[in-house]
């Protein structure tokens, strides 16, 4: 482990925190994703594309408005969300041919 310079000391703390936010959010999402697979096995059934764009801005919007009642800036969650959706279709897309 490397050592922090000395200005960046007071940092270590919420540093270490954050870091184990960022394992938490990469559970959530291992989370998400094993429903994702679910998903595209009852999309190949039923015959459904992928990019459903009803269910994207319903999925954004209330993200947005969660993000909103807790002080999270609404844009950040947008942004991030549209991204994750965007990977998740293509995915999708990959695999329902």
């Amino acid at each position: 482990m490397r050592m922090l310079p000395e200005n960046e000391r007071s940092l270590a703390p919420f540093r270490a925190e954050i870091d184990a936010i960022d394992a938490e959010m990469v559970e959530l999402l291992v989370r998400r994703f094993e429903v994702v697979k679910h998903v595209i096995a009852v999309k190949r059934v039923e015959g459904l594309a992928a990019l459903l764009p009803e269910r994207v801005e319903d999925v954004v919007d209330k993200v947005m408005a969660r993000a909103e009642t807790k002080g999270l800036p609404p844009e950040l969650v947008e942004k991030l969300w549209r991204i994750l959706i965007q990977w998740v279709v293509d995915y999708e897309n990959e695999r329902l041919g």
